[in-house]
């Protein structure tokens, strides 16, 4: 077993510890932003200045200073994470902060890296000797993905193709598939055979014509790496290898681009090519007839590192007729043969609404073992993945990175709605389930909240915040309603004022905005303008909680797993040695918040 993956009884711990921190804590996470002024959401749970929380929560707890507030001294007696035991509101910013770090997933160190993962699967399969199969020349992401979807899928597809080759199968079912971008991109560069299957008919025919696109694009991929691998099992050293490709000149093969010498890739192709990464990319342009910038653009979608100056060959009008011939027969069979590997090396988008129960045989005519993935599946997407992933002994591993956690459903909210077909997202494990612990929304919500990039100072918007919760007191005050069950929210962006916005809201709330005058309006504003520091501020205890109540989500996820590994439920697994699960950072928190994959396999031997 890995040695980095924890026992049942230890997640059980963690869970433990993280459930009490939270205790104390989850009321200030629950409280609603909209709420903030008519509920006095400040005074209610905060016993400290708003100056003192921005700088201890801004320092993330790293420095030792003094508290920098006078508040009572009773309070500051008995505290539990910084909250008085008496008035359970907040005395002690800087103890808040640091508990917050130590019940975050990394502070509780429960977390493998990427590179620690992959490490272990290719060790495990190193005594095979078989390296991962993937496509020598790398696809080029930044070309058709934005630089956060290219890390993702980059750092995604390379543990999925590691774990399709530990499990020995060739399949990934892709639930979520969305736009099909992690789906392309692991039939493309790593040869699977990949069914992504959305609910969403827009998405799943967007994902069909942008593959058919992106095949045409690595077509020169594909075609390069036969013909490295042609030469390669010839005479070529490795260092020998690399290519070179240059439009054929003289005789009939004038429209034949040569990649060392063999011509593979027509003309035609090229610009098919070329015509492919236009269409995923609008900045490219095209060329109606071959020169040194087109030519410049089609090495650009081979690796870097393959491309070479060679020295010069013999062109084809000086070649004998055998050897003509010769070339002309390798290259149809070459053909007959990419053909045949397109053929069997597919993406296919599939519309279907899948929960645990979905049979997966009356959606894919052709399943065989497989894994199943789910990048930035929404809400209760996330543990239904996981539930078909014990359910069906077709899938021999998992990897869910989830999202969207107020879109969960919890069993235990009784505010919260109902589960669908009586199934909940959360709590998943037994565990949780048997202390009927739920979170609640606005807690959810604010799991969602991206703690590195608002430290990183990518900042919370706090305008359009303050605006909607004044609005609710002037619809208290005025209205005797608050219309929740309507949205405002878009009305900040197209606002020039806060008067402007009031009386936007208004009319989209279908109220009587003539009761009340610009200068009432903006008599509100005034009033509370010098309170949105204490918004600000206890928008940033909420960040500083988020990454806690992410972690027990994720914590019950793992649970849940591991628990079912130790009832020894799956065909591959009869006990909880032999099978593997863990909770995996795969990418960077800058970049993509929701970093962290549920990864489980049903069968891991030493």
């Amino acid at each position: 077993m890995f040695s980095s993956s924890y026992s049942l009884a230890e997640i059980q711990r963690r869970i433990d510890e993280v459930q009490r921190f939270l205790s104390v804590t989850l009321s200030i996470a629950n409280a609603h932003t909209v709420e903030f002024y008519t509920h006095d959401a400040w005074n209610r749970f905060v016993a400290v200045p708003p100056q003192e929380v921005l700088s201890n929560v801004g320092s993330r707890g790293d420095q030792q200073r003094e508290p920098e507030h006078s508040a009572n001294e009773s309070e500051q007696t008995r505290t539990t994470f910084g909250f008085c035991n008496v008035t359970n509101r907040l005395v002690d910013t800087r103890e808040l902060v640091q508990a917050a770090k130590a019940h975050a997933l990394p502070g509780l160190g429960v977390c493998m890296s990427r590179d620690e993962l992959l490490q272990a699967l290719r060790g495990h399969r190193s005594e095979s000797g078989a390296p991962v199969a993937a496509i020598d020349a790398e696809l080029i992401t930044d070309e058709f993905m934005n630089s956060k979807k290219s890390h993702e899928v980059k750092s995604m597809s390379e543990v999925v193709a590691c774990l399709a080759q530990h499990c020995e199968v060739k399949q990934v079912i892709d639930l979520g598939s969305g736009k099909g971008y992690l789906s392309s991109f692991l039939s493309l560069q790593y040869g699977l055979r990949v069914y992504g299957i959305d609910s969403s008919s827009t998405n799943t025919h967007g994902a069909q014509e942008r593959n058919r696109k992106l095949k045409k694009f690595s077509r020169a991929y594909q075609k390069h790496n036969k013909a490295v691998r042609a030469q390669g099992e010839a005479t070529l050293s490795p260092q020998e290898e690399l290519v070179d490709i240059k439009p054929g000149r003289g005789g009939d093969n004038d429209d034949v681009v040569y990649v060392d010498g063999l011509g593979i890739v027509s003309q035609q192709e090229q610009e098919e090519v070329l015509i492919a990464l236009s269409d995923v990319n609008p900045a490219v342009e095209m060329h109606s007839e071959s020169n040194p910038e087109t030519e410049e653009l089609f090495l650009s979608v081979l690796s870097v590192d393959a491309v070479q100056p060679t020295s010069p060959r013999v062109p084809p009008s000086q070649l004998s007729a055998e050897e003509r011939e010769r070339r002309k027969r390798e290259n149809l069979e070459r053909k007959s043969q990419d053909r045949n590997a397109t053929a069997s090396v597919m993406f296919s988008p599939l519309t279907s609404y899948v929960t645990a129960e979905t049979e997966l045989r009356e959606l894919i005519n052709e399943l065989e073992d497989a894994v199943m993935v789910g990048l930035h599946t929404c809400g209760d997407l996330a543990p239904s993945t996981l539930r078909m992933f014990v359910a069906k002994p077709e899938l021999a591993a998992v990897c869910s990175v989830g999202c969207c956690y107020h879109l969960l459903s919890e069993e235990f909210d009784p505010a919260g709605q109902e589960c669908l077909l009586g199934v909940c997202g959360f709590p998943l494990s037994r565990y949780l389930r048997d202390r009927s612990w739920f979170c609640g929304r606005n807690a959810r919500m604010s799991a969602c909240l991206a703690l590195e990039r608002v430290s990183h100072g990518q900042g919370i918007q706090m305008e359009s915040l303050f605006y909607r919760a004044v609005l609710h007191v002037i619809l208290r005050d005025h209205y005797g309603c608050f219309k929740s069950e309507k949205r405002v929210g878009n009305v900040y962006s197209k606002a020039k004022s806060f008067v402007d916005y009031v009386r936007r809201a208004l009319r989209r709330l279908e109220l009587e905005e003539l009761k009340l005058s610009d200068g009432d309006i903006q008599d509100y504003h005034d009033a509370y303008r010098p309170r949105m520091g204490e918004m600000h501020a206890f928008n940033m205890l909420k960040v500083t909680l988020a990454p806690c109540i992410e972690g027990l989500i994720l914590l019950d996820r793992l649970c849940y797993l591991k628990e079912q590994f130790a009832l020894g439920v799956f065909l591959r697994a009869r006990q909880e040695d032999s099978s593997f699960s863990a909770l995996v950072q795969l990418f960077d928190p800058l970049l993509s918040p929701r970093c962290y994959a549920v990864i489980g396999l049903k069968s891991w031997e030493e």
